[in-house]
């Protein structure tokens, strides 16, 4: 299924060019929606993101991870805490934080270096909120911006390392202490 979807949205000759594409592909074809996760090993799949086409960050990353490595692309994953000052209320009443543990990106090895890339929001839903949406060119990180338009958008806190698939175990754990009001046995299938 990924190695089907990789292949029709990969773009180009070179290693940079398939990536970018890839990353277009996952940020604007399936819509960002936080509010329907499902943090089992099933649920946390990039082949999800597929069959519902929509994800959360880690899950979208994972699909961008998983669609380069299936052209010849080297990635992984990367793992950052963050502080989303321009979150919506009903997702700040949600989380009872403007924190967000654990959110997740793509590492992409291209032109000698790795360079990271966040297909999280769609374009979609930045132009109805009123966010620049990230670019990829493959030679730059894509990093959420710090700014926007004038206003504090996101802030990295502390960065949690690279990792080849989603470290599952230690995120639950960090839900566990972060988000203590979450019913995670029902949301991850785990006592």
């Amino acid at each position: 299924m990924i190695a089907d979807f990789a292949r029709a949205q990969a773009r180009g000759e070179s290693h940079r060019e398939k990536a970018v594409s890839l990353y277009y592909a996952v940020r604007d074809g399936f819509r960002y929606d936080p509010f329907r996760i499902d943090l089992s090993p099933h649920g946390m799949e990039p082949e999800r993101v597929l069959e519902n086409g929509y994800g959360w960050c880690v899950p979208k990353a994972a699909l961008l991870s998983a669609a380069c490595k299936a052209v010849g692309v080297k990635a992984r994953l990367g793992f950052a805490d963050v502080r989303n000052h321009l979150t919506t209320p009903r997702l700040q009443a949600a989380m009872r934080t403007d924190v967000f543990a654990w959110h997740g990106f793509s590492e992409i090895f291209l032109e000698g270096k790795w360079v990271k890339a966040t297909p999280a929001f769609n374009r979609e839903l930045c132009e109805k909120s009123g966010l620049s949406p990230l670019e990829f060119d493959g030679l730059e990180d894509s990093i959420f911006h710090e700014y926007d338009g004038g206003r504090q958008h996101m802030q990295y806190l502390k960065m949690h390392g690279s990792f080849e698939d989603i470290p599952l175990d230690r995120m639950i754990a960090s839900y566990r202490e972060i988000y203590p009001h979450w019913n995670l046995e029902q949301i991850s299938h785990v006592g």
